[in-house]
């Protein structure tokens, strides 16, 4: 599997950014899709998770009502719409692909697969 995000950028707060992650090498619509983030010297943090047929989304606390997961499945894509960006939303954001398990602690890390390489996201003040 390979994923290949991208969409990240310079903003100031206040403004909108969208992440897109491009999957290839398995069935995309097999598997639920995640979003983290880590930002300098802190642990990577959840951000967002879709199941894979797309019914069901899961946000962090800090990022609900601002930020979006969404997918297209014709496109093998996966996408984060980032709408009232913050200075503490800057971090490298990296779309993984969920396991067979990934929903029973989609928040975690462990619970996901395959990642794509981080695309940096900065908010300015």
């Amino acid at each position: 599997v390979q994923l290949q995000a991208s969409g990240g950028g310079l903003v100031q707060a206040g403004g909108s950014l969208r992440l897109s992650c491009q999957a290839s090498g398995r069935t995309f619509g097999s598997y639920g899709m995640g979003w983290f983030r880590q930002a300098p010297e802190k642990e990577r943090e959840f951000v967002a998770a879709i199941t894979r047929n797309g019914i069901r989304t899961y946000y962090t606390d800090s990022v609900k009502g601002r930020f979006t997961i969404s997918r297209d499945s014709a496109k093998n894509t996966v996408y984060l719409q980032m709408n009232s960006l913050k200075p503490e939303d800057t971090a490298v954001y990296y779309c993984a692909v969920g396991g067979p398990n990934y929903y029973t602690a989609y928040d975690s890390p462990s619970q996901y697969d395959y990642w794509g390489q981080g695309t940096q996201v900065t908010v300015s003040s």
